[in-house]
């Protein structure tokens, strides 16, 4: 299982926008089939350069899906961001390998 993993440093002039933006972009990314969920999170640390950083976990159906989703949907998608906020978003991707997962069970 792989996840793409997209960090997002955001101007907090326009941290609201963008927090609205995304709840729609994120399902036009689900949309492209390659995968199976999407969590969205605040990453708790405070920036040097200021801001606001959220983290988008995607997890993909198969490392051929995100291959997929690369070749077919990222640049389009990416370009969406670029259009309605430029440099106010600073972005990296990661991807992660999942090994093992685990869960707690109430007794």
């Amino acid at each position: 299982m792989i996840i793409y993993n997209v960090t997002s440093n955001i101007d907090e002039r326009i941290h609201q926008k963008w927090l609205v933006w995304v709840k729609e972009h994120i399902p036009q990314v689900l949309a492209t089939g390659h995968f199976t969920e999407a969590k969205l999170t605040r990453v708790l640390v405070e920036e040097d350069l200021g801001g606001v950083t959220y983290s988008i976990q995607y997890r993909a159906k198969s490392r051929e899906a995100l291959d997929a989703y690369y070749k077919n949907d990222a640049d389009t998608l990416r370009q969406d961001v670029l259009k309605h906020f430029g440099e106010s978003v600073l972005s990296f991707r990661t991807e992660l390998e999942v090994i093992d997962e685990y869960t707690v069970t109430e007794k």
